[in-house]
């Protein structure tokens, strides 16, 4: 697909990454513009200025928002090269649910575990695996969400990866034992170029963590 793709971003948002797993899948070159979360640039919000977030992908001067979304608006105009959507529409369907899933859960229950304590912080972690389990389930023994090719799942999930080094880390816990095979499914991810280029090194993610705590007075 022919054009120009501006990609408005965060180097450690888990959405973002989506963006640009998405962007490296289908072969297509774009700018990176590093956003300051603190001090948003006029160009994001005139680009976003319903919800001022990242990531924005712009293409050919229109904005596109939302990490799925952005997604999938990639895969409509990049039909033929590593379709990301099934084509048939109840597995289509299926993978738009669990993206959702996702969404509705991995953020917030990961952002508990480094931004509580105590109990609090115990019931982040029980609740953060649970998830987990759940999505190792509908992962089954299948090498990716899709099955047997990598596909919107995928993506939607993979770069909440390069933060389990700081939920790990923030809350004393040990992913792998819990879900052997989801970690298993994340480190045959990471071997494709698209997506190894594309997430944040965790130690980084670590680091902002550290800073954002300060930040908010979590000690």
């Amino acid at each position: 697909m022919a054009g120009e793709f501006v990609l408005l971003d965060t180097y450690v948002s888990m959405f973002g990454m989506r963006a640009r797993v998405a962007l490296n899948e289908k072969g297509l070159n774009y700018e990176y513009k590093e956003e300051n979360l603190g001090s948003k640039s006029p160009l994001l919000l005139q680009m976003n200025p319903i919800h001022k977030k990242i990531p924005v992908l712009i293409h050919n001067g229109k904005p596109i928002c939302e990490s799925l979304i952005i997604v999938q608006y990639l895969d409509e105009i990049c039909p033929d090269k590593n379709p990301l959507l099934p084509t048939d529409p109840y597995e289509r369907a299926q993978a738009r649910f669990w993206a959702d899933y996702i969404d509705k859960k991995v953020y917030d229950a990961g952002r508990k575990i480094w931004t509580t304590k105590g109990e609090e912080q115990e019931a982040a972690k029980k609740e953060f695996i649970e998830i987990l389990k759940t999505l190792e389930g509908v992962l089954g023994d299948k090498p990716y969400f899709g099955g047997q090719e990598f596909g919107f799942v995928d993506v939607a999930l993979i770069p909440f990866y390069s933060w389990f080094h700081a939920y790990e880390t923030s809350g004393n816990l040990k992913i792998e034992p819990e879900v052997p095979k989801l970690v298993a499914w994340a480190k045959k991810c990471m071997q494709r170029d698209s997506v190894a280029k594309g997430l944040a090194d965790p130690h980084k993610v670590y680091e902002f963590i550290l800073s954002m705590k300060k930040r908010l007075g979590i000690e």
